[in-house]
């Protein structure tokens, strides 16, 4: 029986278990919307408030669940608006499967209204796309779209679709089974060989592990290797909550603002051994300088990372968690007292550097002691963001939901609508004030679905991160980072039909999240905090961990 494109898409995606869309309808994807209601008992379509947000939702979905996440936009500026959220995708490695109408085929190139070379525009920013010619080609494009974006180091891909092609007719047959991502290559026998004498070297190892650790699930593995190779363990932000906060191993997060015991530590190792990890900019500082005395071995699916951003000894492109069994089945056991020493002097001199009574702090700590394990934990991009990364406990892996190579401001309210209908969890969104001003409209979305979402807003009234730059390195010549706005939180919820709570101090907060955390739908507290507040430490963009900055007087 002959079909139509519009319901060979629907149906290829149900076909391949996406139960949830978020999206935005629009002329040239009418037809598959069409589909989608006819649909709606397989397939949940979510309307948000502007295609960014749809985007940001399908990326903290795939984060959430490790599954892909799914977003569909109309032309034009319906594409591009999830161009954001796309890139957002590829900097961390996100299976996203974006789904665009076009202008029909013998209008392509005419500038028709609202036309847009939608796979031009995102071809640098996604790991492949389509622009779908034929409709007999549409299901195999859908199916493989999928597969490309679930396999090998994840990426978001694109699938244009013409509205002539969704018209159209054509024999469809489902496929039995969906479609599986490739398996990894395993690791090779001499690598493993070479890391095995690596380590039988050092006198000072440390592990350091990323995304690439997370989506592996390769926590367990890396904290039996720390175990018997008596090694420090720490991780990039992309890296948290693959470990239990509390596991005594780990050190936390490592780089500009980064735990100074897991900065020190790797600047003192003589061995790094980076499991899924990039080694980025942020966790480098100055490349010449960064760890010099060390060697590095670096474990990542994508061959392409080996030795990209900093020279490395050993790379291996494989399966991550094939090479770490391996490693350990090999591995002779180690004692390194003298470095289980210095890692605790420099656990204490963390400790004395802790500002007595810091709001935020506080905050944080006490909303992971008044929350379920599973509560997805998402942030925007600023000063909050480094907050919740250093304080935050976390308990289960991947309840940690982050715009990390992008640094994506406003990131946080689509994302955590996603996340919550990916876990079927309540989500936890850290954000600022001025992040959440950024797509602060997904507040309509969270209360028409009654997302169990709660929102905490630090209301500084500027915005921090850049005005630290400023206070720290440009003279407090505080151009453009003070808001001024008049905008009241509180009652800016309760007219999107949220419920608005305000908070000045912790007790305030206290009393305030409780209430928050226990409302069925979306809810918001409003926290004053102080503008003068810094993330500390801090590395100077450029600079060596050797010379952190600990307070203004550095």
């Amino acid at each position: 029986m002959k079909i139509t494109g519009a319901e060979i898409v629907v149906q290829t995606l149900i076909e391949q278990n996406i139960r949830t869309i978020f999206g935005y309808p629009g002329a040239t994807v009418i037809d598959i919307y069409d589909q989608l209601l006819k649909n709606s008992d397989k397939i949940e379509h979510i309307l948000t408030a502007h295609e960014q947000g749809a985007a940001h939702a399908a990326d903290g979905y795939a984060r959430a669940t490790g599954e892909i996440g799914a977003v569909l936009a109309t032309s034009g500026p319906g594409a591009t608006n999830l161009v954001t959220g796309i890139a957002t995708a590829h900097l961390d490695s996100v299976p996203l499967l974006a789904i665009t109408g076009n202008v029909a085929t013998d209008m392509i190139g005419t500038d028709a209204f609202q036309e847009i070379d939608i796979t031009g525009v995102t071809l640098p920013i996604t790991k492949h796309n389509f622009l779908v010619h034929n409709v007999e080609d549409l299901a195999d494009t859908i199916r493989e779209a999928i597969r490309i974006a679930k396999s090998g180091r994840p990426g978001p891909v694109l699938v244009d679709i013409p509205k002539d092609v969704q018209k159209e007719l054509c024999e469809y047959t489902p496929m039995i089974a969906p479609v599986t991502k490739s398996k990894p290559a395993p690791a090779d026998d001499a690598d493993v060989a070479a890391a095995v004498s690596m380590i039988k070297e050092a006198g000072r190892p440390y592990i350091y592990f990323g995304g690439g650790a997370v989506r592996a699930g390769a926590g367990d593995l890396i904290c039996e290797l720390a175990d018997k190779i008596d090694a420090a363990i720490g991780c990039s932000m992309m890296g948290l909550s693959e470990l239990p906060t509390d596991n005594p191993r780990f050190l936390g997060m490592q780089g500009m603002h980064g735990h100074y015991a897991s900065s020190k530590a790797m600047a003192k190792a003589d061995l790094i051994i980076g499991v899924g990890v990039r080694f980025s900019d942020r966790a480098t500082g100055n490349i010449d300088r960064f760890s010099a005395g060390a060697r590095k071995i670096q474990i990542d699916i994508d061959a392409a990372e080996l030795g990209k951003n900093i020279q490395i000894d050993l790379g291996a492109a494989c399966d991550i968690c094939d090479f770490l069994r391996k490693l350990i089945d090999k591995v002779e056991a180690e004692k390194h007292p003298n470095w289980m020493i210095k890692l605790d002097k420099l656990r204490a001199q963390e400790a004395e550097q802790e500002i007595p009574d810091f709001l935020q702090s506080k905050v944080i700590k006490a909303v992971s002691g008044m929350i379920t394990d599973d509560t997805e934990i998402v942030t925007d991009v600023g000063q909050h963001q480094m907050w919740v990364a250093q304080y935050f406990e976390f308990k289960k892996r991947r309840t940690w939901i982050s715009s990390g190579g992008l640094g994506t401001m406003g990131f946080g309210m689509g994302a955590s609508i996603g996340a919550s209908y990916g876990s079927g969890n309540r989500s936890v969104l850290f954000t600022g004030d001025g992040s959440f001003g950024m797509n602060l409209t997904e507040l309509a979305t969270a209360v028409t679905y009654n997302v169990p979402l709660t929102i905490i807003v630090f209301n500084n009234g500027v915005l921090g991160m850049v005005r630290q730059f400023q206070t720290l390195f440009y003279d407090k010549n505080y151009s453009n980072t003070t808001l001024n706005r008049k905008t009241d939180f509180v009652k800016l919820a309760e007219a999107f039909g949220a419920k608005g709570f305000k908070a000045a101090n912790f007790e305030e907060f206290q009393k305030a999240f409780k209430e928050a955390y226990e409302t069925e739908g979306p809810a918001l507290i409003d926290l004053t905090i102080d503008k003068d507040s810094v993330v500390l430490p801090m590395m100077k963009p450029g600079g060596t961990f050797d010379k952190l900055i600990l307070g203004e007087e550095d």
